[in-house]
């Protein structure tokens, strides 16, 4: 453990995988191939719900939302990591650390209220379809999503701010990929219970409370999808909403196992796994999930590339 005069470092020492370097050469190309396939199947997704006039709806203005969200949050993390893996230098200034720290976290945070959101929306396109364009109306939709992003901000300056005043007591060394919260809370010195506390009271308005409405609706929507007569009909509703739970269950499992735990109690590897499933793993797979799973977007995106090669 190296150890500086200052209470603050100039710099943290990312660790990384240092104890098991065979893994550094396989997780840099695995980052090399997927962080394009994320950027290009979000970029992908963005096009195709702006361009084509049936996907303007309330479903898919939240799903370019996601898009745009999974782009910013695996870029908070990816090209550093890539830095990292790739050179002796496993470093990270401190005022990268902060910025890193703030949006990853204003990501994750606005994510996990989007999806929450995004089910509500489910559910009401299901549940009373009759009502669904009253209710999900575009001033409402804009409000819902700004709401969530302002959310998603606040807990985020919070969260990270009152965790860059720990006291590190000189230590620069991070067992971790990236800047995170829960490491640098057990990274600290000095009492910090009240951080853990208030990390895992704040994460269950932000975690747990939204899976709770996500599981919620689901439930209601299973039940009105098991009341459609219409075989077409159950199977275009299961094929939309199975994305999204898809989606929800690889986001919130690996969140909820690393938030709604004390950082003292949180295992050496366990984070860098996490954060590489919920930071990068998730956002690359869900535009694929999206596109196959969803006949409407599957549809646009074929006719987009069509257009494409059309006019050339």
């Amino acid at each position: 453990m190296t150890v500086i005069n200052e209470s603050h470092p100039q710099q943290f020492i990312l660790l990384g995988f240092a104890d098991q370097p065979w893994l550094e050469l396989p997780l840099f190309i695995v980052l090399l191939i997927t962080y394009p396939m994320a950027m290009m199947g979000n970029i992908a997704i963005i096009l195709v719900t702006r361009l084509d006039p049936r996907l303007h709806s309330p479903m898919y203005f939240f799903l370019t939302n996601l898009s745009f969200l999974d782009m910013c949050y695996t870029t908070s993390i990816v090209p550093q990591m890539l830095f990292n893996l790739g050179s002796s230098e496993k470093t990270i200034s401190y005022m990268g650390c902060a910025v890193q720290l703030y949006i990853f976290h204003f990501m994750g945070a606005t994510e996990c209220l989007l999806l929450a959101l995004m089910s509500f929306d489910r559910y009401v396109a299901i549940c009373r379809p009759l009502h669904y364009t009253l209710i999900m109306n575009q001033r409402l939709c804009i409000l819902l999503v700004c709401i969530v992003w302002l959310c998603g901000i606040t807990y985020a300056v919070s969260e990270a701010t009152v965790t860059l005043q720990l006291p590190l007591c000189g230590v620069n060394q991070l067992d971790h990929l990236l800047c995170e919260i829960p490491v640098l809370i057990k990274t600290a010195c000095g009492e910090k219970e009240a951080n853990e506390l208030a990390l895992s009271v704040i994460c269950i308005f932000i975690l747990a409370i939204p899976l709770c409405l996500v599981l919620a609706s689901y439930t209601c929507i299973g039940h009105a999808i098991l009341k459609i007569k219409s075989s077409e009909g159950r199977k275009k509703a299961f094929g939309t909403c199975s994305s999204h739970l898809i989606v929800v269950f690889l986001f919130y499992g690996p969140g909820i196992t690393m938030y709604l735990q004390p950082p003292s109690s949180i295992t050496r590897d366990q984070p860098k796994f996490m954060a590489l499933f919920y930071g990068v793993v998730t956002p690359t797979l869900n535009p694929f999930i999206y596109t196959l799973r969803n006949k409407d977007v599957k549809g646009a995106l074929v006719n987009l590339v069509r257009s494409i090669f059309s006019s050339k």
